[in-house]
């Protein structure tokens, strides 16, 4: 199977010159996370920006300087076995499709290779070979600032909110935080002395500094009233291709996977299951 088979060609994208304002409201507005940047003008990919970007240098503002330079892309002829190891390999959820002239075409996603290829594929092998398993999890009353933390510690992009009796509650993806955040200014005063030793005008003398920096402001909400309550799972044995099946049904990305007794022992993403096209 090749990329155009599987390709997403109405690819939303940003352009540079542009600012942080601009783009995260299209990504709101699209319901996406990740947009490919081109130059203004033209169709020229020149970088590539995420919602992580944006959530980890709230002080910067231009999408020159947020964006991702370094890019990992795709031609329309490659197979997706390929597509699939690229992604693997550097750790990546989506790669950007060109053309010989370097021109944004298009943009492949590890869910479109799940949805579109695995989930028809009647992969069998169990999904405890290819499932995580170590999952952030938070109680299911911690505030969203607190649990975006976590989600932050273990490098991931969701957190499952559990309830005091240790039972899943929820998933909180990325996005889901995004949406209950806004970036604002916080500004700060320095003050230092300016004079110096028998210079009576100006030994009391202060010089004011002012430093004005971004931050990431959340709700007062709690993880229970913003994590979708509609949990679907996967047990160890669920084969590979039926949890493609799942996630493709219910457009998601991720699936809590359960032990014998019912209890949370894994987690598996799309980013996971591709990695059966390499094998």
């Amino acid at each position: 199977m090749k990329v155009e088979d599987v390709v997403s060609t109405d690819v939303i994208h940003v352009s540079v010159p542009g600012n942080r304002e601009k783009a995260l409201s299209l990504m709101r507005e699209e319901q996406v996370s990740v947009v490919p940047v081109v130059k203004n003008d033209t169709n020229e990919l020149v970088g590539i920006l995420t919602r992580s970007d944006m959530i980890t240098n709230p002080d910067e503002e231009q999408i020159a300087m947020l964006m991702t330079r370094d890019l990992i892309t795709a031609k329309m002829d490659d197979d997706i076995s390929d597509v699939a190891s690229k992604m693997v390999e550097n750790g990546i959820r989506r790669v950007p499709v060109i053309n010989d002239d370097g021109e944004l075409v298009g943009i492949v996603t590890s869910f479109d290779l799940v949805a579109q290829a695995i989930a028809d594929m009647g992969i069998k092998d169990p999904v405890e070979d290819y499932m995580i398993d170590t999952v952030p999890t938070t109680w299911d009353e911690t505030p969203l600032n607190v649990a975006f933390e976590v989600m932050k510690f273990f490098g991931l992009k969701s957190v499952i909110g559990l309830n005091s009796n240790n039972k899943m509650t929820g998933i909180l993806t990325e996005t889901d935080f995004i949406e209950e955040s806004e970036i604002i200014s916080k500004r700060t005063e320095h003050s230092s002395s300016v004079g110096t030793e028998g210079d009576k005008w100006s030994w009391d003398s202060t010089s004011v500094l002012y430093i004005e920096k971004n931050h990431l402001k959340f709700t007062d909400k709690v993880v229970k009233d913003v994590a979708s309550s509609k949990l679907v799972t996967a047990n160890t044995k669920t084969k590979v291709s039926t949890c493609a099946e799942k996630m493709k049904s219910l457009d998601v990305e991720q699936l809590p996977v359960l032990g014998i007794e019912g209890e949370l022992v894994g987690l598996v993403r799309a980013s996971d299951l591709i990695k059966a096209l390499i094998k």
